[in-house]
């Protein structure tokens, strides 16, 4: 026969004595928290004792009317906001609200680091091609740029003094001096379409019997595409010795003479196609013979026999 307990005996029970909630396991609930903003997106975790016996769960009829009232207010009905709207919350199947749960996933470190291996290759890659691709148009222009060469002719030499006289040397050494100032005038043709030429050209001798007689030098400059220039160069030379040279020479009784010669030079040309980074280069070797008499006063004009251009 089951003895009926009293009222006394029943508040011994109270599962927040020492003895008892020392034993008993703690299981975590998940209630809305009163300080969020909004009811709907935040949750809080309250601790709530595990009983063993059912003398000790909190749905024995010893616990107090004050802890179901507590329970039910805190997980049925409505929520309320901070800002007094109602809120109505999702149960599970037990009973319990939900709520949202945002996980932050982490930086993959193996992830970023082959990304960025990625971009650096790409990154290569974009620039080799661009190199590569830029190379092969410079080597299509200049192979385009090639065939123009700076076309040189020798017009005319043009002799204002020509003297031969008795002298000596630095040394002493008594021999025939000569002294001698004229202008040659060269013809440049460019006919390049895309890009002007810078010309220069190496000192320009006259020679007679193997010795430099007289010499000059053209002065660098630049001419235009598609265009036609006259360069001037200047030569001058004052009592140069001639020595066993000199006795080929035959010199009248009224003193004209007629002297062999020969001009030699190398004119230069560059042509920046592309700035600097695609340039032209040509050079042309020149060497005319003639007989200049001493007696002349009009310009000596060059046949295109008279030279030969390499």
């Amino acid at each position: 026969m089951l003895h009926t307990k009293s009222e006394s005996d029943i508040t011994s029970l109270d599962p927040s004595s020492p003895s008892r909630s020392q034993k008993g396991l703690v299981y975590y609930v998940q209630s809305p928290s009163r300080d969020s903003q909004d009811g709907d997106k935040s949750c809080s975790i309250q601790a709530t004792p595990n009983f063993r016996s059912p003398m000790e769960s909190p749905s024995h009829p010893s616990v107090g009317r004050h802890s179901r009232n507590s329970s039910s207010s805190r997980f049925s009905g409505i929520f309320r906001s901070h800002s007094g709207r109602k809120v109505h919350r999702k149960r599970n199947d037990k009973g319990w609200p939900e709520c949202n749960v945002i996980v932050e996933e982490g930086k993959y470190e193996g992830y970023d680091d082959e990304k960025k291996v990625t971009r650096r290759l790409q990154a290569l890659m974009a620039l080799l091609s661009f190199i590569v691709l830029f190379t092969i148009l410079c080597l299509i222009i200049w192979g385009a740029a090639r065939p123009y060469k700076a076309e040189i002719t020798v017009k005319s030499l043009a002799v204002n003094s020509l003297y031969i006289g008795q002298g000596s040397d630095s040394s002493g050494v008594i021999t025939k001096l000569l002294t001698i100032n004229g202008s040659l005038h060269l013809g440049v043709h460019n006919p390049a379409t895309f890009f002007g030429i810078h010309v220069s050209s190496t000192p320009v001798n006259l020679i007679f019997s193997e010795i430099v007689i007289a010499t000059g030098q053209l002065k660098k400059y630049y001419q235009q595409r598609k265009s036609r220039r006259t360069a001037i160069v200047n030569l001058e030379a004052i009592k140069v010795p001639l020595y066993g040279a000199g006795s080929s020479l035959v010199v009248s009784d009224t003193g004209v003479f007629e002297i062999p010669l020969k001009l030699e030079f190398v004119i230069r040309s560059k042509g920046e196609v592309v700035g600097k980074l695609v340039t032209t280069k040509h050079r042309r070797q020149i060497s005319c013979n003639m007989t200049l008499p001493s007696n002349t006063t009009k310009p000596i004009r060059f046949r295109k026999s008279s030279c030969i251009y390499k």
